[in-house]
């Protein structure tokens, strides 16, 4: 586990560096979010944070592992063990036996909040069936999601991910007609470079904006036309 978010944190800071045109208050704020998904891994890692009238560069943003910090974590560490009532099985069975019913746990624990599938309000059987069914949806869209940062963004999260992805939004852009009509423009909010990297790094690419449409305004064309009634 601590190589694990040690490899995690030594990549992460490593995109950091070859980040382009990012300013310091921009870096702070990532470091501060490795930091917190680090943990206690953050003090084994000497940081050098460019100072405020600095350029960052390779000379003023630079990292490297302290080596005796890292043996003195190694030196205090305990033994994990386990326990069971099950005699038949390799030792490596049992792990990955015990390994799966974290993941259980981990799912079960995710739909309750994550996903908010508790409490449930509804008191007709057919709508409590649908609400755990659409919460059983979007758990199936967490756990792919998942598998697509391990495998392209590892070190970052699900809820992270969204929680980046938040920034973007969907809005509608009105403009009015000379003949009475109102065109609207349905766009999307164009990603910052670091969520271009994520969706680059996770190999998504985001859909073509929407084509504009053509609104009809009956209070400023068509309404006027009509006979008006005694």
């Amino acid at each position: 586990m601590r190589q694990r978010r040690l490899r995690n944190l030594y990549e992460r800071l490593k995109e950091l560096k070859e980040m382009k045109k990012i300013t310091r208050d921009e870096l702070l704020m990532k470091l501060g979010t490795a930091r917190k998904e680090a943990g206690r891994i953050w003090n084994i890692i000497d940081i050098r944070i460019p100072m405020k009238n600095e350029k960052i560069s390779g000379d003023t943003f630079t990292f490297k592992i302290n080596r005796e910090k890292l043996r003195e974590q190694q030196f205090k560490e305990g033994t994990y063990l386990l326990r069971t009532n099950l005699q038949d099985g390799e030792p490596e069975e049992l792990w990955q036996r015990y390994i799966l019913l974290t993941e259980i746990e981990q799912a079960f624990k995710e739909l309750k909040s994550d996903l908010h599938l508790r409490p449930v309000y509804h008191q007709l059987d057919n709508r409590i069936e649908a609400h755990i069914f659409v919460s059983f949806l979007a758990y199936c869209l967490q756990i792919t999601l998942k598998q697509q940062a391990k495998q392209h963004a590892p070190g970052i999260t699900p809820r992270a991910i969204l929680e980046k992805f938040k920034t973007m939004q969907m809005i509608d852009v009105h403009l009015p007609t000379t003949d009475g009509r109102e065109l609207i423009l349905p766009r999307y909010t164009y990603p910052e470079k670091d969520i271009a990297l994520l969706l680059y790094k996770l190999k998504l690419k985001l859909p073509n904006q929407p084509p504009p449409k053509i609104q009809y305004q009956p209070n400023k064309c068509g309404a006027d036309l009509l006979p008006k009634t005694q």
